[in-house]
C-alpha cells in the first residue's frame, strides 16, 4: 500500500485555539520534505538552522536564520536539513479569515490585508525585521488566548511595516496546483531531492509517474513552467551553493559531487542561476563572514 503523506496538509489548530503554533527545538532528525500547499497563511523563523528553501518556483539555500511568510496554498517544501546548536524552528499557521471573514478588510487592517497578498508569491524578510520581531514569534506558543491573537496581530502590522524584503517568486508563480497535480509533483520532487547526483533520465522520472516521456515533458512544463532538466540543474546548483558554504572543498570537486560531469557547463548554470560565477560567490561569502 502507497503510504505517501496527502498534499493538501490539513491543518488542526489545537483545541480552544483558531491558529497553530509550534516550535521545534534542537534537531528533529532528517525530516523529509513534502511539495504541499494548505490555505493556511503560514509563518516561519528558523533561528540558527541551515537548509533548502523551496517555495513555489523559487529555490535556494539558507545558512543560519530566516523571517518567511507564505500566503495561502502556495506550494512549498520543508525547509531546515538541521539546526545548529541551540536552533529552533518556529511555525504560525492560520486561516486568512481566522478573524472572521471580512476582519481584514477593515480600514485599519489595509496594510495586512496587502501584506497578505504579497505573501502569496512568498516573502524574505530582512535582518532588520528578523532581529526586531524574532524574539516575539519565539515567544508566541508561551501565550494564551486573547494575548497570543494581540501579539500575532502585532506581529503581522510590524512585518506590513517593514521594507526590508524580498518577494520570492518576483516574476508571479506558475505552478498551477491540482491537489492531484501535486501528488505526482510530490513524487518528482522526492526522487529529484534524492537522486540529483545522479544522472536522472526521462524515462526514469517519466516512469515514477507512470507517463510516456512526451506526456511527462509537456506536462512538467504545464504545471511547473520549466522543464524538468532545468529544475534538476537548480537543485544542483543550490547544492552547490550550500557546498561552497559549508566545506572547503575546491570548486572543481563541488561541481562534480553535485552531479555535473562537465566543470564549464557546472560554472555556466552557476553564473545562470545566482548571477555570479562559483569563485565570486565563494569569495563574496569570506567576506560576509568576516
Amino acid at each position: 500500500m502507497n503510504s505517501r503523506k496527502p498534499t493538501l496538509e490539513k491543518i488542526s489548530p489545537e483545541f480552544g485555539s483558531s491558529m497553530r503554533v509550534v516550535k521545534h527545538g534542537a534537531y528533529i532528525g532528517e525530516k523529509k520534505p513534502f511539495w504541499h500547499f494548505h490555505p493556511e497563511i503560514e509563518l516561519v523563523y528558523v533561528n540558527k538552522g541551515k537548509g533548502k528553501r523551496h517555495i513555489g518556483n523559487h529555490l535556494s539555500y539558507f545558512n543560519n536564520s530566516q523571517l518567511l511568510l507564505i500566503g495561502s496554498n502556495l506550494p512549498h517544501n520543508g525547509f531546515t536539513d538541521r539546526f545548529t546548536v541551540n536552533g529552533s524552528e518556529t511555525v504560525v499557521q492560520f486561516l486568512p479569515e481566522f478573524l472572521g471573514e471580512h476582519f481584514f478588510e477593515i480600514p485599519e487592517m489595509e496594510k495586512i490585508n496587502n501584506l497578505f497578498e504579497r505573501a502569496k508569491n512568498g516573502i524574505l524578510f530582512g535582518i532588520p525585521t528578523k532581529k526586531k520581531l524574532g524574539k516575539k514569534i519565539e515567544k508566541l506558543p508561551e501565550k494564551e488566548g486573547f494575548k497570543k491573537i494581540l501579539t500575532l496581530l502585532e506581529i503581522l502590522h510590524q512585518l506590513a511595516k517593514a521594507e526590508d524584503y524580498t518577494i520570492l517568486n518576483a516574476e508571479g508563480y506558475t505552478f498551477e496546483a491540482e491537489p492531484q497535480d501535486s501528488a505526482k509533483i510530490d513524487i518528482i520532487f522526492k526522487h529529484v531531492n534524492e537522486n540529483f547526483k545522479e544522472h536522472i533520465s526521462l524515462d526514469e522520472i517519466a516512469d515514477k509517474v507512470s507517463m510516456t516521456v512526451p506526456a511527462f515533458c509537456r506536462y512538467f512544463k504545464k504545471v511547473t513552467g520549466k522543464t524538468f532538466t532545468k529544475l534538476v540543474n537548480e537543485y544542483r546548483v543550490v547544492h552547490a551553493t550550500k557546498l561552497l558554504n559549508e566545506s572547503q572543498m575546491s570548486i572543481t570537486d563541488i561541481s562534480f559531487e553535485c552531479g555535473f560531469n562537465n566543470f564549464s557547463h557546472f560554472n555556466k548554470l552557476f553564473k545562470e542561476f545566482t548571477g555570479k560565477s562559483a569563485s565570486k560567490y565563494r569569495s563574496e561569502l569570506k567576506l560576509m563572514v568576516k
